[in-house]
């Protein structure tokens, strides 16, 4: 460890030599590669947690620049999980950094938090969270959930031993179209770097076994106000108290309209590896976005064609269209 690098810490009493060398044994996943996530991993790396796990499914766009710290203009269509890699090679030299450029689903969930000592919630779905919450109840890996819309954040600690879990807080996941999306209530671009340091303040807490914070906390960045709630244990809870992890059934069906993007993510179902260089070949319109992914530009739609198999099509929500483009362009 070097500790000129962390001179700063280590002058703290609550964190000490002591505390900065605990920091560098532990593992952290970082499920989320967005405006929360990138700020989490940046902070994380910066602070020099041993070994951070990266993923992301997503690649970057013009539109993520505005509030997704990790990038710049030229990681444009560059998978997230595979920029963030190079961005936090240069951050922090000193920790271990591994990245899957992987849509997280129940079929991997599990493998992805081997070794994993804490799990942090960079997500902008409810879908993802839930399956997190799922497997870390499951395995007893602790997670920290936290969420940012409009002006308002929430967040809350999850130690599956100790405490609730999400289910305990919201114990159905809500119906589509119910909420508002970041998409339809736009995000301040200050609140995910708040909330994402807050997360990461009780991350460090954690993984120095200092005392951590109990309650729901939700913070309103715009009239400054917050709230601690407590959230206790239900006695009802599927997840928790039933051991119902029904979000770790397998569904057949992964075909995902991704939310206010036009466009539609499909996941095999098997495990493939696609030939990335020949397709390139194959198709006039195609060109490497990375070790990862290449682009297939269409008349009227666009393939962005994973390593994995998985294919993101845009320019339509129609889940049989872009199954179709899947099947005649890539196989089935």
């Amino acid at each position: 460890m070097d500790t000129k690098r962390y001179a700063r810490h280590i002058a703290l009493p609550e964190m000490g030599e002591k505390g900065q060398s605990k920091l560098s044994e532990k593992s952290v996943a970082v499920f989320g590669l967005g405006a929360l996530g990138s700020t989490i991993t940046d902070a994380l790396a910066r602070t020099g947690v041993g070994r951070l796990k990266l993923v992301d499914r997503d690649f970057v766009e013009l539109s993520n620049l505005n509030h997704q710290i990790l990038y710049d203009e030229s990681d444009l269509g560059i998978p997230k999980a595979e920029a963030a890699l190079g961005r936090v090679n240069k951050i922090n030299s000193d920790i271990k950094v591994e990245s899957a450029v992987v849509d997280i689903n129940p079929t991997n969930i599990e493998e992805l938090l081997e070794d994993v000592d804490l799990v942090m919630d960079g997500s902008d779905n409810m879908e993802l969270r839930y399956l997190v919450n799922d497997i870390c109840v499951k395995i007893g890996v602790p997670w920290i959930y936290t969420a940012v819309l409009g002006t308002y954040g929430m967040n809350m600690n999850v130690f599956p031993t100790k405490g609730p879990c999400l289910r305990c807080l919201i114990p159905e996941k809500p119906s589509r179209g119910s909420m508002d999306t970041c998409e339809s209530a736009g995000i301040l671009f200050t609140l995910p770097r708040t909330m994402a340091n807050i997360a990461c303040t009780e991350a460090i807490k954690y993984l120095t076994d200092k005392p951590t914070r109990q309650e729901l906390l939700t913070f309103d960045i715009w009239g400054y106000e917050y709230e601690l709630t407590e959230v206790e244990r239900r006695d009802d809870c599927e997840t928790c108290v039933e051991r119902n992890f029904e979000f770790l059934a397998l569904e057949e069906d992964l075909t995902t309209e991704l939310c206010g993007r036009n466009s539609v993510q499909i996941n095999p179902s098997e495990k493939v590896e696609l030939p990335l260089d020949q397709l390139v070949k194959r198709f006039e319109s195609a060109e490497r976005k990375g070790a990862n992914m290449i682009k297939i530009n269409l008349d009227d739609h666009t393939l962005n064609v994973f390593k994995n198999g998985r294919v993101i099509v845009e320019g339509t929500d129609d889940t049989k269209k872009a199954r179709s483009l899947y099947s005649r362009y890539i196989g089935k």
